[in-house]
């Protein structure tokens, strides 16, 4: 393969972070699952990708993944990847199946 063409697909890539479905409130999980984020988000089985951009091109109705989304910005995060076997990153808020802080 041409380094050329390993040095472009470097120049785009773009910073993707997995994190535990539980940093979403169950309400925020079920609009995942739906598609019926209000930003543009793409469900899977267990999660879903959701994209924040770079910088954040629009803040999430959401508050709970608008508070993630201020994390990811100043993280330089352009993907959130949620996933029931997703870690759990410390400081940010934890709900239970219920959607109340955990």
């Amino acid at each position: 393969m041409d380094e050329s063409t390993v040095a472009t697909l470097l120049q785009l890539a773009e910073p993707l972070v997995a994190l535990s479905i539980t940093h979403l409130t169950q309400p925020t999980r079920a609009k995942l699952a739906a598609d019926d984020l209000s930003i543009n988000a793409y469900p899977s089985d267990y999660g879903g990708l959701v994209f924040v951009g770079a910088p954040p091109y629009r803040m999430p109705a959401e508050a709970d993944l608008a508070a993630i989304f201020e994390a990811a910005a100043k993280a330089g995060i352009v993907w959130l990847k949620f996933d029931a076997d997703g870690p759990v990153v410390d400081g940010l808020a934890i709900y239970d199946d219920d959607g109340d802080d955990g």
